[in-house]
C-alpha cells in the first residue's frame, strides 16, 4: 500500500489548501480531516501549517492503520481518531478542543476501498458484496440485496442512485435472490446489465455504476450522516474558522449547499429598519456555487472529474 500512498494524488488539493489556508496560519490551530482516507489530505495541511495541529477522523480501521504511518512523522501533531464524521463533537469534547480553526471533508469512498477488491465498492471487479466503510459493524451490502422488501429497494435505487429503471432492476434482483441470496459483485452487475433496455446502456458509463452507489449509501447511513455531520462541523468552527467540502454526487452537494445558505442568511423578519446581530448571517460563502475541477485536476486523478467543492467562513458566533 505504500506505493499507492506515494501515487495516490489527493481531489483538488491546492484548491482545498488555499481555501482553508486564512484560517490555519497562526500557532495552535486546530484543523479536522473529517475523511481522513490514506491521509493524503492530511500530510499536506501537516506540511503545509506547520503551526497547526490534525485531528484525523474515519470508520475504516485499516484506512487509520495506513493513515498513521503515513503521518507518523508528524508526531503529536496529528490526532487519529476511529469515528464516523457526525461524532465530530463527541471526538471534540473528548480531546478537549472546544472550536476549531479548519474542517475539511472529502466525501464518498476512499480510492483504499475503490482499489481493495475485496471490499466490493467496485462493480469493475468481482468480490463479495460487502461496501461497508466499517467493516466491524453494520449490515453488508449482500445482506441489504437479500432481505429489504421490494418497494424499499426501489426507494433507494431511486433516491441514493438517481436510477431512473429502479423497478426493473428490482424485479430482477427479488427473482434472483429467491433462486439464491447474492453474495458477490459480478452477479449483481451482469443481471443489471440483462435488466436494461438497450437505450438505457448506451449511455452515462457502467450501467451498474447507480445501482453501487445507492447500496454503498444505504450501507453507510452516508446521506443521513452527512445531515448531521455538516450543521456539527460549522457549530464546531471559532469564528474566523473555514470549513472546505468535496462532494461527488448531487444530493450530498444539495446538503452541503443547503446547510451553508442557512447560515449565511440573514433571518430577520422583513421591514426591519436595522437587522439586530442576532438575524445576521454567521457564515460567509467563500465560493459562488460548487467549484469544479479543472481538466489538469482532473488529468492529475480521474477521481476528481464529478468532484464539487464547496467553501464556508465563520464569521459570528451564535446567539445564547
Amino acid at each position: 500500500m505504500s506505493s499507492s500512498n506515494t501515487r495516490h494524488v489527493p481531489v483538488m488539493l491546492q484548491r482545498c489548501l488555499d481555501m482553508l489556508a486564512p484560517a490555519l496560519a497562526e500557532p495552535g490551530a486546530v484543523v479536522v480531516d473529517c475523511t481522513l482516507g490514506l491521509g493524503g489530505h492530511s500530510e499536506a495541511l501537516l506540511s503545509t501549517f506547520p503551526a497547526a495541529r490534525l485531528i484525523g477522523l474515519d470508520r475504516d480501521t485499516s484506512a487509520l492503520k495506513l493513515a498513521g504511518e503515513r503521518l507518523a512523522p508528524y508526531g503529536d501533531r496529528a490526532t487519529l481518531v476511529h469515528a464516523v464524521y457526525d461524532e465530530l463533537p463527541d471526538v471534540l469534547e473528548r480531546l478537549g478542543v472546544p472550536r476549531v480553526q479548519g474542517v475539511l471533508f472529502d466525501l464518498g469512498v476512499s480510492s483504499m476501498q475503490l482499489d481493495e477488491a475485496d471490499r466490493g465498492f467496485a462493480y469493475a471487479q468481482d468480490a463479495p458484496l460487502d461496501m461497508r466503510m466499517d467493516q466491524t459493524t453494520g449490515m453488508s451490502a449482500a445482506e441489504v440485496l437479500n432481505s429489504y422488501a421490494p418497494g424499499e429497494l426501489v426507494r433507494i435505487l431511486r433516491a441514493y442512485g438517481e436510477e431512473k429503471q429502479a423497478k426493473r432492476i428490482v424485479s430482477a434482483i427479488v427473482r434472483e435472490r429467491e433462486k439464491e441470496p447474492f453474495t458477490n459483485s459480478a452477479r449483481l452487475v451482469e443481471l443489471i446489465r440483462d435488466a436494461l433496455p438497450q437505450a438505457a446502456k448506451r449511455t452515462g458509463g457502467n450501467p451498474a455504476k447507480r445501482t453501487f452507489q445507492a447500496l454503498r449509501i444505504e450501507v453507510n447511513g452516508e446521506l443521513s450522516v452527512l445531515e448531521r455531520a455538516v450543521p456539527n462541523a460549522v457549530q464546531a468552527l471559532a469564528v474566523g474558522g473555514r470549513i472546505a467540502v468535496l462532494s461527488y454526487h448531487s444530493l450530498e452537494d444539495r446538503l452541503v449547499k443547503q446547510v451553508f445558505a442557512a447560515g449565511a442568511a440573514n433571518t430577520a423578519p422583513p421591514g426591519l429598519p436595522v437587522v439586530p446581530e442576532q438575524y445576521q448571517p454567521r457564515l460567509k460563502l467563500l465560493t459562488r456555487g460548487a467549484e469544479l475541477p479543472t481538466e489538469e485536476e482532473i488529468a492529475e486523478n480521474r477521481r476528481a472529474a464529478p468532484a464539487r467543492l464547496r467553501g464556508a467562513e465563520r464569521i459570528r458566533e451564535d446567539n445564547a
